[in-house]
C-alpha cells in the first residue's frame, strides 16, 4: 500500500505563507532543491487544492522556468510525469496534462488510491492536507523548516488535531534549512 506524504515548506513559527500570502522566503538553495526533486520523484500521484495547483502548474505551463537550469528542468520533468488530482469547487478547467479535477475531497477515494498504488502519493497544500490529517490518511510529514519567523499567515499544520509523530530522518542544509521526516504513529513500520 502506498503512503500519503504531506510535503511542505514551513517557517520556524509554523506557516507556509506570510500574512500577505507570500512565500518567496521559501526559495530553496540548489542543494535543497535537488533534495526536494528526489523526494517528488518517488511519488507518481500528487493531490492538490486549487491554490497549490495554481502555484505548481507553472512547472508545465511556463517553459522558461525549466530552461533556467538543469535542476529546474529536472524538477519540471519530474512534476509533469506525475498524475495530479486537483480538489476545487471553483476551478472549472485545468491547464496541465495528466490532471483530473474533483469537486470534493473524498477520504474513501483516497484510501482506494493508496491501496491500489505501488508508489507513494504526495499531498500538497495545508488546507487539503488538514482534511487528510483529520481523516487519518496522512502517513508521513516531510517538512522543510526554513530559518525565518514570518509572524503569521497560513498555518502549515492543522489546528485542533492531536497526532503523535515519530522522527524517521533529518537533514541539515548549508543554508540553514532543516528537513524533518516524520511517520504518523498510526502508520506501522514497514
Amino acid at each position: 500500500m502506498a503512503k500519503l506524504i504531506y510535503i511542505a515548506n514551513i517557517s520556524l513559527d509554523g506557516y507556509t505563507e506570510d500574512k500577505d500570502g507570500k512565500f518567496d522566503w521559501t526559495d530553496p538553495s540548489e542543494e535543497s532543491f535537488q533534495f526536494i526533486t528526489n523526494i517528488v520523484r518517488t511519488t507518481r500521484t500528487h493531490l492538490y487544492g486549487r491554490r497549490m495547483y495554481e502555484t505548481m502548474m507553472v512547472w508545465e505551463t511556463d517553459p522558461n522556468l525549466a530552461a533556467e537550469s538543469p535542476p529546474m528542468r529536472d524538477f519540471a520533468e519530474t512534476w509533469q510525469a506525475a498524475n495530479k488530482i486537483v480538489y476545487s469547487r471553483t476551478l472549472k478547467t485545468i491547464s496541465t496534462r495528466k490532471t483530473q479535477l474533483e469537486q470534493n475531497f473524498d477520504p474513501q477515494a483516497i484510501r482506494q488510491i493508496k491501496a491500489a498504488s505501488e508508489h507513494d502519493i504526495l499531498i500538497g497544500g495545508p488546507e487539503l492536507a488538514a482534511q487528510a490529517f483529520r481523516a487519518g490518511l496522512i502517513d508521513e510529514c516531510q517538512l522543510f523548516l526554513i530559518p525565518i519567523l514570518v509572524g503569521g499567515g497560513k498555518p502549515a499544520l492543522p489546528d485542533n488535531l492531536r497526532l503523535e509523530l515519530e522522527l524517521l530522518a533529518e537533514h541539515r542544509f548549508r543554508n540553514g534549512i532543516v528537513f524533518l521526516r516524520y511517520r504518523t504513529k498510526s502508520e506501522r513500520a514497514t
